[in-house]
């Protein structure tokens, strides 16, 4: 960390290489297009090696500081009001595709699910995102958040009980799933 604050390209480029998956598995939760994801995360390490010489670590993780940044952009994003069709969606059909049927009935879960995600409050789906997506700890998302943990906890597990019951679930809906869901 401290090489990457003094300018050593190497040192960032491991920072990136550890946090980027998950600040896009982060932001994709919240956006609809892989583009807009993928766009969203080159601006946030923008962010970051802009705001990275003046970083002071003042006993917050770095991780709980480049999801906030993660956690700003979306703001930013979500006031813009951006949607738009991306080149992927147009070149869906591919040789090495997998089966139709099994692509139809992922899809299906995977609506079903975003769908019900999706009618959660604001606050419970930055909770879902920062846990699940980006796999932060409960502090670190309460530092995100601006929250204390006792909240993060609360809204985790009032968001998981709802989903339980929009989705049909049994009382154990699996921690994996919502992961396996933003890949």
């Amino acid at each position: 960390m401290a090489r990457a604050i003094h300018g050593d390209a190497e040192a960032f480029a491991g920072l990136y290489d550890e946090f980027a998956p998950r600040v896009y598995r982060y932001v994709a939760f919240r956006v609809r297009e892989r583009a807009d994801a993928e766009d969203l995360v080159q601006r946030v390490f923008l962010k970051v090696i802009e705001a990275l010489p003046r970083y002071e670590q003042r006993g917050t993780p770095f991780s709980a500081w480049l999801f906030r940044l993660a956690h700003n952009a979306l703001v930013d994003f979500a006031r813009t009001g951006r949607d738009h069709a991306t080149l992927e969606a147009a070149a869906e059909h591919r040789a090495d595709a997998p089966d139709p049927s099994e692509v139809a009935a992922r899809s299906a879960d995977a609506a079903a699910l975003e769908r019900a995600i999706r009618t959660l409050t604001p606050d419970q789906q930055a909770v879902l995102a920062c846990r699940f997506y980006a796999g932060l700890s409960v502090a670190e998302t309460a530092r995100v958040l601006g929250r204390r943990e006792i909240a993060v906890r609360s809204l985790q597990f009032r968001a998981l009980a709802t989903l339980r019951r929009r989705l049909g679930v049994a009382a154990d809906l699996p921690d994996g799933s919502l992961e396996e869901w933003a890949r």
